[in-house]
Parts: C-alpha cells; structure tokens; sequence
C-alpha cells in the first residue's frame, strides 16, 4: 500500500516497530531509522546506488535486518507543490519498494536537504562531511516530519 496520507499509512502500521527513512537520490539512497515506539529518528546507512537490482537487495536487507514495518519515502515535489520529472521517477521507485510487502508513505521532502544543509552548516560542518552525511541527515529529517504527523514525536 502507497499513501500520501499519514492517518492512511498509520492505520495500516502494527502498533510499534520500527520505521524506514527514505532520501532517494540518483547517486545514492539515504536512510533512516526509528525506534520501535516512533519516537527518535536518526540517519542509517548510505547505500550507493549501483543497479536497480542491487539496490533493492541492499534496501531489503537492512529493512530485514532492522525488523522494519514501515517505509517513509521523501516525495521531491517541485517548489509549486506539482510532480516532476524526479517526483515521478521516486514513484516508479516506490512501487518496487511496495512490492517488500510493507506499508510506505510519500512524504513532501522540498525543504528537507535545504534544512539539514543549513543545520550542518550552523554547526560549522565542513563541506566534505556535509556531502557525506548529508543524505542520511536528509532521511532522517524526513522521517522525523512523518513521525510528527502521526503524533509521536
């Protein structure tokens, strides 16, 4: 099941487990993870996007090995709010996703990587480092807004 709608996405999560993060990029996918009872979000690891193929498997085994329930997956809508070009291809990546069995909710990510730049930079990160967490940070942000819609955070 794919929603756009958290009271949608939370009636068809169990009561607890842990939930799945989701930036995804072209080059990489970030990830993040919450706690069984929705309350802290933090970023995961980084998968490297290699193939189709692969990137699924990867993205299977650390939903697997985090005993995961659900899937929050970042929407990059353009700044009006209308689909993209990359809005469509997430989509198109949600529904292999979907096919992992678990329920996945599309969440507006416009401000999120812009967001977690500014915090980064605030905390006088340098750029190599921004680069390198910057996607984890981004899921994690994404995760964390999801997490406050359905009232846990």
């Amino acid at each position: 099941m794919i929603t756009e709608a958290p009271d949608e996405f939370a009636h068809a999560l169990p009561d607890s487990g842990r939930l799945i993060g989701l930036d995804v990029g072209t080059k990489t996918i970030g990830t993040a993870l919450c706690d069984a009872g929705w309350m802290i979000a933090s970023p995961a690891s980084l998968i490297r996007r290699k193939d189709f193929k692969a990137d699924m498997a990867a993205l299977a085994d650390l939903m697997r090995a985090q005993s995961v329930k659900g899937v929050v997956m970042g929407l990059p809508r353009g700044m009006d709010g209308k689909d993209t070009p990359r809005t469509q291809s997430v989509r198109a990546f949600a529904r292999h996703v979907e096919k992992l069995g678990l329920p996945l909710l599309l969440w507006d990510e416009r401000w999120s990587t812009m967001a977690v730049e500014r915090a980064m930079i605030a905390q006088d990160m340098s750029r190599a480092k921004r680069a390198e967490r910057i996607d984890n940070a981004a899921a994690a942000f994404i995760l964390e807004g999801a997490l406050a819609a359905l009232g846990r955070l």
